[in-house]
């Protein structure tokens, strides 16, 4: 069984602690101004958005069946058995195709850097392994956010609609849309007031049945010429590393004179 996130934004009180738990878990910067910003970026992999004193969290919906993951030439993206989505930054050639092909706008790419990657929510996988929540779920005061298994977080999110009709859209979002994801919303608000595809507009068609129709018109030569670009990738991060460490070593010799 694969795990999932439920998040229900009739609980979010709008604290933010989820984007801090991120930050940290996934060593990004975290300031006033990063808090202050709206939208995702390559440094910040989730954001609590606001409207008329409603919340809402952005992040990578992890889909049951990624498009991120069929377009990519050199297999950067995988889905693993526990749920996650991850990227392999080693593989990645900066195609670029996985943020094309996502529904959800979530792959993010380091533009202003020497040695840009793709940078997105990966679902802090080594904590599932290790047998814990994600960051976010832990960190959560009201439980918005709740880490469990799929089937059991479906049945939760199906039980509190039908407890509490009122207070809620009668639609689990994540449920069926693309083929389904690892992430589930509940919310009192449609989904699209906070950027949300329409569900009726994704439909439930796994996107890697649309894509892999493409792809499979893409000639071969195209992933043997991704493979030579990623080994210039490898080498010009390699040869970093190594002037990085003969410049550490360099500053632990001791200076003329000294014992």
């Amino acid at each position: 069984m694969s795990k999932a996130l439920l998040y229900d934004a009739t609980m979010c009180i709008g604290c933010k602690q989820c984007e801090v738990a991120c930050a940290q878990q996934n060593k990004l910067p975290y300031s006033d101004e990063v808090a202050a910003e709206s939208v995702q970026s390559e440094h910040k992999y989730t954001v609590v958005l606001t409207k008329q004193e409603k919340f809402m969290r952005r992040l990578c919906m992890h889909c049951e069946h990624p498009a991120c993951a069929s377009v990519c030439p050199v297999g950067a993206f995988h889905k693993t058995a526990e749920g996650p989505v991850v990227y392999d930054v080693w593989k990645c050639i900066g195609c670029r195709y996985c943020m094309v092909a996502c529904a959800f706008a979530q792959p993010k790419y380091e533009w202003q850097s020497l040695n840009p990657r793709v940078r997105k929510c990966i679902m802090c996988p080594d904590r599932i392994k290790a047998g814990q929540q994600t960051a976010c779920a832990e960190i959560c005061p009201t439980g918005a956010t709740k880490f469990g298994e799929r089937d059991d977080l479906i049945k939760e999110a199906q039980s509190r609609i039908q407890q509490n009709p009122s207070n809620y859209v009668p639609h689990i979002y994540g449920l069926t849309e693309v083929g389904g994801t690892n992430v589930l919303l509940l919310s009192s608000v449609p989904f699209e007031t906070f950027g949300y595809p329409k569900p009726e507009k994704l439909g439930e068609t796994p996107l890697p049945e649309y894509t892999g129709r493409v792809m499979s018109k893409v000639p071969d030569f195209i992933p043997l010429w991704s493979l030579v670009l990623g080994g210039v990738y490898w080498i010009t991060h390699r040869r970093e590393d190594v002037a990085a460490a003969e410049a550490e070593e360099k500053k632990q010799e001791p200076k003329d004179g000294a014992r």
